[in-house]
This record gives structure tokens, C-alpha cells and sequence, in this order.
């Protein structure tokens, strides 16, 4: 395999596809998103990407098969009249090198021209600080002026987030802005956290209303809960013993990495 590669199922015809991409990042914020908007809307398997450009692994997989390391696309037919169906990008793995991500992220770009999609929304994490964010915002930059202001009135802050946005979260909107795309990146506030269920969920919220389709947040509730009593075992542990005895385990930690 010399280039990157996009197999997919030619059949599928999809109405003016919306993709959200929710790749690995800051607080896997993007990929927690996709990927639970994947299970609730149970959307089927579309394409499969390869590239030279992601790191040479394989995937063990729990039925004892093994597969390389992609990037997945999912398709969800929406069947109310008038709105348009979505396509969600998942995936292992980001390109490892600059070089990488152009070719990757251009590919991406120039498959769903192709497949008629005209505006891509990525979602990631915007690190403010080393702490848990109890509520947390959803930032936002935009390719143009329309698609800034459909986006403000879903409570998607403007103008305050500042700094680089790293890999597909940046590339892919810059990408489909020079293609005549509609584009943004969507941000959840978050933390130093290896996965913020927390920020995930207020995008969600957010990003319900921009699909115009109703989520149910319960599981991702359960998974908020989990990280937040987490959160407080590890800040029990740090504290140290307690004056006249010797320290307690943090209930349901057995370890920490």
C-alpha cells in the first residue's frame, strides 16, 4: 500500500450527507461522541480507510480475528422528510507525520465531495486547564459566515477559543472550506483527562440540535458517572493516610495508570 485508500460500499446512495468526524484527541472528547452516536443511531459500516501514514499495527479483535488499524465510516439514513442523512467518521488512529495528515485528511475530503456531502462538522477537546470541568463549554470556529451563525444560535461560542487545533479536528474544515464546503470544528471544554464523558455530553446536547434529531444521553450518563467517582478515588488516594492509621483503597480502584 503506497497511498491512502477508501473502500466502500458503492450502493449506498445517501441525501446530501452531513459528516461529523470524532476522531482520537484532547479528552477523546471527539471520538467518545462519534462513537456513541454510532451505537444509539445504529448506523452501518459505509467505507474503510487505510494509509501507509498510520502506525504499522494491528487491531486484536475479541472473536480472535485481527485487522489493521483504519479509519471507519458510518452512515445513518434519516427518515423524516426534508433532512439529510449523516455520515459519522471513526477511527483507531490519527496520521502519524505531517505529511500524513494532508493526504489523509485530503483524501477524506475529496471522497465525501464525491459522494455529494457539502459540510463537515469535526468535534474535539479544548484544553483550559489540568482540572475536571464540571460544565463545561462548547467552542467553536467556523469556515464561513452562514455557517458561524446557524451555529451561534445553538449555544456554540465564538470568538473566545484561541490558539492551534491539531490534526483532522483543523485540517479537515480547512480542507472542505477550500473545496466550497461548509465547515466547522467543535470543541468541548475540557481537562487533562485521557476520556471526559462529561465534555462529551454537552456536546452532544449541543450538536442534537445542529442535526436537528433527539439523542438519548442515558448511557453516556452512566459513563459521566463512572469517570467523576473515579475522579474523587483518585483524589482520596492522593491525600495520603489519615492521622492515626493506615491508608484506605479507593473503593473500586484496584489500580492506577
Amino acid at each position: 500500500m503506497e497511498r491512502t485508500k477508501i473502500r466502500y460500499k458503492k450502493a449506498v446512495k445517501l441525501a446530501k450527507p452531513i459528516l461529523l468526524v470524532g476522531l482520537p484527541g484532547i479528552g477523546n472528547v471527539g471520538s467518545l461522541v462519534a462513537r456513541y452516536l454510532k451505537k444509539e443511531l445504529r448506523a452501518k459500516k459505509f467505507a474503510t480507510l487505510y494509509s501507509p501514514h498510520f502506525p504499522h499495527q494491528t487491531v486484536m479483535m475479541k472473536n480472535g480475528n485481527m485487522r489493521l488499524v483504519s479509519n471507519r465510516f458510518y452512515y445513518w439514513k434519516n427518515t423524516m422528510k426534508g433532512k439529510r442523512d449523516i455520515l459519522l467518521l471513526i477511527g483507531d488512529v490519527q496520521a502519524a507525520s505531517p505529511e500524513g495528515q494532508y493526504e489523509v485528511n485530503d483524501a477524506i475530503i475529496r471522497f465525501f465531495k464525491h459522494i455529494g456531502g457539502d459540510t463537515v462538522y469535526t468535534i474535539g477537546g479544548y484544553n483550559v486547564s489540568n482540572q475536571y470541568v464540571q460544565k463545561p463549554r462548547v467552542f467553536g470556529v467556523a469556515s464561513d459566515k452562514e455557517t458561524r451563525a446557524s451555529l451561534e444560535s445553538k449555544e456554540i461560542i465564538f470568538g473566545q477559543a484561541s490558539g492551534m487545533i491539531w490534526g483532522s479536528a483543523g485540517l479537515l474544515p480547512a480542507f472542505a472550506k477550500m473545496s466550497g464546503m461548509h465547515s466547522a470544528c467543535i470543541m468541548g471544554e475540557t481537562g487533562l483527562l485521557e476520556m471526559d464523558a462529561n465534555s462529551a455530553k454537552r456536546v452532544l446536547e449541543v450538536m442534537s440540535g445542529v442535526l436537528g434529531m433527539k439523542v438519548n444521553l442515558e448511557n453516556i450518563d452512566k459513563i459521566k458517572t463512572e469517570t467523576e467517582k473515579m475522579l474523587k478515588n483518585l483524589e482520596e488516594m492522593a491525600k495520603g493516610p489519615q492521622e492515626g492509621g493506615e491508608p484506605k483503597p479507593a473503593e473500586g480502584m484496584t489500580y492506577i495508570r
